[in-house]
């Protein structure tokens, strides 16, 4: 049982851990009504098990937005995708129009100051299939050899949104899909972070890789490509994976600051709907004190009044 539960006879909010390392189950309580009390056992709880999900919660667009707000200031929806129905603040991945996330990333690292924390709902999921999946990357790196921890520790990787993750073989991606590709880079951002960030409110140190991830700064493209190879390994393993079958009206919470995740595309030509809203980050540091540097696009409107300028 997590810690946070120690306190019942104030909340009726649970919280039971899904595996040793990531994920846990919160029940007995509606985010819409949760007081000041659950809320931090909520903010807590993240910290601990990196992704906490919530069933059943049929959560409106503003009431999503309003919740999120409970943790911090927002970021607008996606720097390049447009927001549904005219909300700013909400990115809406549409499996028919082209919206499957099925890549390991952390979400919008291409950004100078990526999220901190990530708020999905379930708006429409497939009779079979969909699932998502997290990795902790803070037991990621924990688990590195020395010699490699040593290694990441002095590495920067640049981040960005112009590659082709994802993308089938030529004649098999459909005119919505490639629309959707074609939208998401239509302004290129790079963002050069250290490989090892520390996190802000916890000081532990995670990999800060993923899909976004697209060279190690200094090396050659070969060597790069296998260092960020032999990082991801130690992201992925099984032991250090939650994995979340959604049905309608679920809400996952996660600490975009210390995992990584991945939108199953198993589901073939069924619709799958997810809205997500994202809480402002900040700069990421490395173990020696290093700031991420901006190299292309300037992603301060995506911030704008969300605490852009700050650092860690």
């Amino acid at each position: 049982m997590a810690a946070v539960t120690t306190h019942r006879d104030i909340s009726p909010l649970t919280i039971e851990p899904l595996s040793p390392v990531i994920g846990a189950q919160a029940s007995g309580a509606h985010l819409v009504d949760l007081d000041d009390d659950a809320l931090a056992r909520v903010r807590a709880a993240l910290l601990e098990h990196k992704v906490l999900f919530f069933r059943g919660q049929h959560l409106a667009q503003d009431d999503q937005v309003a919740f999120a707000r409970r943790l911090g200031d927002l970021t607008g929806g996606h720097p390049t995708l447009p927001s549904p129905s005219g909300n700013g603040y909400i990115l809406e991945l549409d499996s028919l129009a082209g919206g499957r996330a099925d890549h390991w990333h952390t979400d919008v690292t291409f950004a100078l100051e990526p999220p901190a924390i990530s708020i999905l709902r379930a708006v429409k999921v497939p009779p079979v299939g969909g699932d998502t999946q997290w990795a902790n990357t803070e037991v990621a790196y924990q688990r590195l050899p020395g010699p490699l921890q040593r290694l990441a520790d002095g590495l920067h990787a640049v981040h960005s949104n112009a590659y082709d993750y994802g993308r089938p073989p030529a004649g098999e991606e459909s005119e919505a899909a490639r629309r959707h590709r074609e939208q998401f880079v239509n302004a290129v951002f790079e963002t050069e972070h250290p490989v090892v960030r520390l996190h802000p409110e916890t000081g532990r140190p995670s990999l800060l890789l993923g899909g976004f991830a697209q060279r190690v700064a200094g090396f050659p493209s070969d060597v790069s490509r296998d260092l960020l190879r032999i990082f991801h390994t130690y992201v992925v393993r099984p032991e250090h994976i939650v994995r979340w079958h959604w049905q309608t009206g679920d809400v996952a919470i996660w600490d975009n600051r210390a995992t990584q995740h991945y939108a199953v595309n198993d589901y073939g030509r069924a619709h799958r709907v997810v809205q997500r809203v994202t809480v402002s980050g900040l700069r990421p540091v490395g173990p020696d004190g290093w700031r991420s540097v901006a190299l292309k696009g300037d992603s301060s409107t995506y911030q704008a009044g969300a605490g852009a300028g700050k650092d860690n």
